[in-house]
């Protein structure tokens, strides 16, 4: 993987980290709202950038592990908590607050 495309995903997942921790907080204070966050979403083209940081680094893995290894990968993500998925996926965490 090419160190430019890694530091321009870190530093996308920086931006939103930091982005996500000041929105929440003005969340908490009663400075922002759903139309904030969403708001943020949509400026930042957040959904893309995250799709290309995936992408490139599920190519990546691909090249550098088995079919095998990068099967159990993609079965493992695919458990992950997506939001929407309904009640019986639902933790606390997924909760509003």
């Amino acid at each position: 993987m090419p160190l430019s495309e890694v530091v321009a995903i870190l530093q996308d997942l920086n931006e939103f980290v930091v982005s996500l921790d000041r929105l929440g907080s003005r969340q908490a204070f009663g400075t922002a709202d759903e139309y904030t966050v969403g708001k943020f979403i949509a400026d930042w083209d957040v959904a893309r950038r995250l799709a290309h940081a995936r992408h490139v680094i599920d190519v990546a893995l691909d090249a550098q592990l088995s079919e095998e290894e990068n099967a159990e990968i993609d079965s493992l993500c695919e458990q992950g908590r997506f939001f929407g998925m309904g009640s019986a996926n639902v933790t606390s965490m997924d909760q509003p607050t």
